[in-house]
């Protein structure tokens, strides 16, 4: 049973612990564009609370309700593209990105009060420590 329960309640790692990349406190501005059900380009402005390498948690400054799971474009402001605290692929002209949670409806925007992505970006390769074995295609 207790066995049953670790495997339930995901064990005794703390949420940290499981993080592949560490989080950092990073405001600046950008957008979200993506296309809605009936194919029209849409876009709200955000501004950004947490980065990772991985993921980003932004607040709404629009009305706009993006679905759960779905495909968006996001942006940093051209202007603050070149920032150090940055993660490499945050200072692209865009990356795609899952909507991955949703937060509460606020009243003052009319929406969502914001969003958190997944950046789908490749994940660096970690080097190898040893060469590759030479193959010799002589018969």
């Amino acid at each position: 049973m207790e066995q049953r329960l670790r495997l339930v309640q995901g064990g005794h790692q703390s949420r940290s612990d499981k993080r592949t990349s560490e989080r950092r406190h990073v405001e600046v501005p950008g957008q979200i564009v993506w296309k809605d059900a009936r194919g029209n380009t849409k876009l709200t402005s955000v501004v950004t609370r947490d980065v990772s390498d991985f993921g980003v948690s932004v607040e709404c400054l629009g009305g706009a309700s993006i679905p759960l799971y779905r495909l968006v474009y996001f942006q940093i402001d051209r202007d603050a593209r070149q920032r150090a605290d940055l993660p490499a692929a945050l200072r692209k002209p865009n990356v795609l990105s899952a909507v991955f949670r949703v937060g509460a409806d606020n009243p003052a925007i009319g929406g969502p009060s914001g969003y958190a992505l997944r950046l789908l970006v490749e994940p660096a390769r970690a080097a190898q420590s040893a060469p590759a074995p030479q193959v010799s295609l002589t018969a």
